[in-house]
């Protein structure tokens, strides 16, 4: 007796089913693509959304829909998008190309701003690298890896520059405020030796009026000749006053006395 293997029902339904979900992505795909191609970037990625919810190789809608949004200058979901396929279990040429384009999405976000370059650049430059691990020959990712390293130096020696430059300012700006400071003191130094000298001015004005005043209140001072002359002269002067009162000549002053009724 014969027996003949049977395929499990199953098997055949899930073969077919997952065959016409492949061809419903595969066909949304290809108006994604055209689209994509005509530059119409909506409608390519309403297309690419449509392939995503019929499941299949879905990593395929992901990088275009990556695509899609680079386009359009959206870096941020561009960047989610690639980096979600270079994660996934695909094969390493698929890899390789998500994370040259993830690259490239870096690369050209840091060209728009000089802040995001800080972060962007080295994150580039490690994705380049990441697609040449995979695929050594791909001359593209070699000439941008070559040009995002020669921009992160151009960054890095600009870094530099206006570092120095800062601190060069901050020096000549810490060298004007001292200099500033010295003339002050200067000027201040000069302020209190002038008021110094008008002290000493008064002071000695003032003692030099305390001496002159001294020396008008002190009595002058005569020699023993000039003194013994002037005595001579009052008993001279004494001698001929009795003589005259003697012969009537002087006359003696009424003085009237005041009262006070």
């Amino acid at each position: 007796m014969l027996y003949i293997k049977h395929i499990p029902i199953t098997f055949i339904l899930l073969f077919v089913l997952g065959t016409l979900y492949a061809q419903r992505e595969n066909k949304y795909i290809r108006r994604g693509n055209s689209d994509f191609d005509e530059k119409n970037y909506s409608e390519a990625g309403k297309n690419y959304f449509r392939s995503l919810s019929k499941g299949g190789n879905t990593y395929k809608g992901l990088f275009n829909l990556g695509d899609v949004y680079y386009e359009q200058k959206d870096y941020g979901q561009a960047g989610m998008l690639f980096d979600s396929v270079a994660r996934l279990q695909v094969d390493e040429d698929t890899r390789s190309k998500a994370f040259y384009n993830l690259g490239n999405t870096l690369l050209s976000a840091s060209l728009e701003s000089d802040t995001v370059a800080a972060e962007a650049l080295p994150l580039s430059i490690a994705s380049y690298k990441e697609a040449l691990r995979l695929n050594p020959v791909d001359t593209a990712a070699k000439y941008n890896l070559a040009y995002a390293q020669l921009l992160l130096n151009d960054q890095q020696q600009n870094q530099q520059q206006n570092q120095q430059q800062n601190q060069d300012q901050d020096q000549n700006q810490d060298q004007k405020d001292q200099d500033q400071k010295d003339q002050d003191q200067d000027q201040e130094d000069k302020e209190d030796q002038q008021d110094q000298q008008k002290q000493d001015q008064q002071q000695d004005q003032q003692q030099g009026d305390q001496q002159q005043s001294q020396q008008q209140q002190q009595p002058r001072q005569i020699s023993k000749e000039d003194a013994e002359r002037m005595l001579e002269a009052m008993k001279n002067d004494e001698k001929k006053t009795l003589e005259k009162v003697k012969m009537g000549k002087v006359k003696g002053k009424v003085v009237k006395s005041e009262k006070d009724w």
